[in-house]
C-alpha cells in the first residue's frame, strides 16, 4: 500500500480489488483451524514457501513500478533485474517475469541453505 501510495497508484489495489482481503482472511483462518498441520511444517518447506512469496512480491512490485513510470534502477530487487534486463531486451515479459521468479526463487533458497546473513554490528 505504501509503495503504491508512494508512485500515485491511488487508491491503493489492496483496497479496491477486495480479493486481496478474501484472500488474507481465508489463509488467515484455514491457518487457525488447521494449525497443528501448519505448526508441523518443516523449516525447509517454510523457506521455500517464503522464497516463492519473495518472488512474487519482488515481480508484482517491479511490473507495477515499470506500469507507472518509474525509473528500472529505481524498480529493481534481486529477481527483478532479471525482469528489466529480459524486457529490455525486447523478450516477452511473460518469460521475463518467470525468469525473474526463478532467479529470486533459487537466490533465496540457497542464501537460506547456506546460513547467507547480513553483516551484524557488534553489542559494546
Amino acid at each position: 500500500m505504501v509503495r503504491d501510495a508512494l508512485i500515485g497508484a491511488v487508491p491503493p489495489e489492496t483496497i479496491r480489488d477486495w480479493c486481496y482481503a478474501a484472500t488474507a482472511f481465508a489463509v488467515a483462518l484455514v491457518t487457525f483451524f488447521f494449525y497443528p498441520y501448519v505448526e508441523a511444517f518443516s523449516g525447509s518447506v517454510m523457506m521455500l514457501l517464503h522464497a516463492a512469496g519473495l518472488a512474487l512480491f519482488a515481480l508484482a512490485g517491479t511490473e507495477k513500478a515499470i506500469d507507472h513510470k518509474i525509473h528500472p534502477f529505481m524498480a529493481v530487487l534481486v529477481g527483478a533485474v532479471i525482469l528489466i534486463v529480459i524486457r529490455r531486451l525486447g523478450i516477452s515479459a511473460t518469460l521475463a517475469a518467470i525468469a525473474g521468479g526463478v532467479c529470486c526463487f533459487v537466490l533465496r533458497v540457497v542464501a537460506g541453505y547456506s546460513h547467507w546473513n547480513l553483516p551484524r554490528i557488534a553489542n559494546p
